[in-house]
This record gives structure tokens, C-alpha cells and sequence, in this order.
């Protein structure tokens, strides 16, 4: 097994980066297809996974496979309701939710990968399918986020959660390489 420094098993591909500019055409199409093709990315990464490596964690004292997979959906499901209460509402305030806490919720152990990857593919067709729609104006909408104490826009929004779908298919493929799966 390869030993690997624990913040590169964190950061598999770097931190995030948010834009503090409006986007290009071209940034949002190429983001837009990130997005578009990660359920497939992750069908492929956990495909003849056995339920031992599925809970394997990526790091120690990190998530498991499995609970990867099911925070990908999670996780997108609440931005999806993100970007449309703010193309809905004037500058709405999100409602953060405990991420970690929701990993340790008995459905994770409980709910066959295949249905989180069938959530996830589901979402995602209609994600981008909205997002594909906006104009230039609405990419400017913005959300406000309590935790951060910050606002974010549409754009920012897109950057951040293609970022968060590739960090976290990230945490599989290196697992698998490094464990020879």
C-alpha cells in the first residue's frame, strides 16, 4: 500500500476554489458536464465493490465508501433546494444541516448503494437540466449561508459543488488505487 501525507487523502484534489468573479460561458458548460457525468463516474468507481471495501474508510478516521456515496446525494439534494430558493426568493437564508451526523444515520448502513447512485444520477438530470436554463442574470442570484456568514451566488455555487462531486469521487478511485481494488 502507498503511504500518502493524510492532507492529500483529505484533498485528493486540492481545496475548493470559489470564484469571486461571474463565470464564462465556457467555465459554466465545462462545469455543467462535470456535474452531468459524475453519477457514472461514481457507478463506475464503486462498481464490484464488496461490502468490506464499501466500508473501508478513505482516510483514517474518515467516511467510509458507503458513506461517501450516500453524502454525494445528500449533499447535492440540499444544493439543488439551494439554488432554487434563490432563484425563487430575494437573497434567502439556506439552512445548513450537520453532514457528519447525517453519515451516522442508520439509512446509510441500512440503503443498498444502488439506490443513492440511482438518487444521484435522478438529481443530478434534473439539476443540470435547470442550470442549463439560466440566464445571465439569474446565475447572479445569490444565497445566503449562516455557517459561513457568507452570500453565494449561483456561479459560485456551481464551482463549488462540481468541485465538492469530483473531491469526493476522488476519495474512492485513490482508495482503490492504493488498495489495488
Amino acid at each position: 500500500m502507498l503511504t500518502i501525507p493524510e492532507a492529500d487523502l483529505r484533498y485528493p484534489i486540492g481545496q475548493a476554489e470559489v470564484p469571486q468573479e461571474p463565470l464564462t460561458d465556457g467555465r459554466r458548460l465545462a462545469l455543467l458536464a462535470q456535474l452531468a457525468v459524475l453519477p457514472d463516474q461514481v457507478r463506475v468507481a464503486v462498481a464490484g465493490l464488496h461490502p468490506e471495501q464499501l466500508d473501508t474508510p478513505y482516510r483514517p478516521g474518515g467516511w467510509s465508501v458507503r458513506q461517501v456515496l450516500h453524502h454525494l446525494p445528500d449533499s447535492h439534494m440540499n444544493a439543488y433546494v439551494r439554488m432554487r430558493l434563490a432563484l425563487t426568493e430575494e437573497l434567502p437564508t439556506i439552512k445548513p444541516y450537520e453532514e457528519a451526523a447525517w453519515a451516522e444515520l442508520p439509512d446509510v448502513a441500512a440503503t443498498p448503494v444502488a439506490v443513492s447512485l440511482a438518487l444521484l444520477e435522478a438529481l443530478h438530470i434534473r439539476w443540470v437540466t435547470l442550470m442549463r436554463q439560466l440566464t445571465e442574470q439569474q446565475w447572479g442570484r445569490r444565497f445566503y449561508h449562516p455557517g459561513s456568514q457568507k452570500e453565494f451566488s449561483l456561479d459560485q455555487a456551481l464551482a463549488l459543488y462540481a468541485w465538492h462531486g469530483r473531491h469526493h469521487l476522488a476519495h474512492i478511485t485513490s482508495l482503490r488505487q492504493r488498495e489495488n481494488w
